[in-house]
Formats: C-alpha cells, structure tokens, sequence
C-alpha cells in the first residue's frame, strides 16, 4: 500500500518532531504553510505551541478558512497540546482574537495543567493504542473540560481527559512526538489510510 502524505502544519511550534515521528509511523511526511501544500496532503498534524500564535499565523497565511473546510470535508486530522487547543469547537478561557478550526465537539480549558515550569511527564493509557501506556509529556498542557455525544474520550490523567477522537480528529494533551514512542502517529497513519482506501471505494 502507498504510504500517505502527512502534513505538519509549519507555522510555530515543534514540526520537526513531528516529521521525524511521522516517517517513522509510515507516512511521507511534509512541512504546510500554504494553501496549495495543504491541498496535497492526505491528512495533518496541527502541533504543540502557541495556540493563539498558530491562529493568527494560519490566518496571515491565508490557510485557516482552507485548513477549516477540509476538517469539515473529513481531512484526518491530528492536533497535540496547541493542537488540541485549535480542533475545540470552544476554549473555556479563550485570548483576545484566538481563533480554532474546530472539528471536535469538545470544551477545552487552556494551561490547565500548569505553567512551563510545571511541565511533567506521566505514563497515559489510550485507548487503540497496544502495549504499554505511552509516556505523555505535558508541557503547558490543555485539558478537556467536556465533550459532546459525537466524541470519543480515549485517554485520562488524574481524572482530566487528556485524549480524544471524533470521526477523523484526534487530539492528546500531551507531546508523543517527544519521546521515541511512535505509536500514537501510527495511530494517526493509521486513520489517513482507511480515510483514504473509503476515498478509493
């Protein structure tokens, strides 16, 4: 089976990682900053950051209302920390002008987990992911306040819900992309190709 295209949104934020986390899941792994690199992909990684820093950059870059209308059409889609924060259809406490793609009927609460230097690392068993738990680093870290019926909760930490899927998205809390574990990017390879062998049908 050809490997899919996985981009990694490239505007602020870890992308490196992820691209090395991407190929090492099986996927052809590709930097977007632009509406026609978006339009080559078979899926996408929204990574960890500066939520409202990544808003206002996609918006600079004509990418947002794009990157919002391929979520919509079903473009799989997955979103670590900041990312997370961007595929809510609603923040708690949301930044002056900070805007999200939505895609998952989720309320997030923004740095919940603490400030940078409460950053900590925790083992988080997610569900559809086999083995051991993955090694979750928090750092900033959302959580997710609430879901709606169409969401899926995949994974809690202290009682915080740090892992969820709808459909074609995903979100964690936490950077796997930091920790060698690629096992949740394969998860997430995973999903663009049975996106993409439905597409074939």
């Amino acid at each position: 089976m050809t490997a899919p295209v996985v981009g990694v949104l490239a505007l602020q934020g870890d992308v490196r990682e992820h691209l090395t986390a991407l190929t090492a899941a099986g996927a052809v792994a590709r930097p977007v900053r632009r509406p026609d690199e978006l339009a080559a992909v078979d899926g996408l990684v929204l990574p960890g950051g500066e939520s409202t820093t990544i808003s206002k950059l996609a918006v600079l870059f004509g990418v947002l209302e794009p990157l919002r209308a391929r979520v919509r059409d079903g473009l799989p889609v997955y979103g670590t920390c900041a990312g997370m924060i961007l595929l809510a259809d609603k923040i708690l406490d949301p930044r002056s002008g900070q805007e999200t793609i939505g895609g998952i009927d989720m309320i997030v609460r923004r740095n919940a987990f603490g400030r940078q230097n409460e950053s900590f690392e925790a083992a988080v068993d997610i569900q559809g992911v086999d083995g051991d738990p993955v090694e979750g680093v928090f750092i900033r870290a959302p959580w997710v306040e609430s879901v709606g019926a169409a969401a899926e909760v995949l994974a809690e930490h202290e009682g915080h819900i740090v892992a969820v899927r709808q459909g074609n998205a995903l979100a964690t809390s936490f950077h796997p992309e930091l920790t060698g574990d690629h096992r949740v990017h394969r998860l997430f390879t995973d999903m663009v190709r049975a996106r993409g062998a439905v597409d074939a049908l």
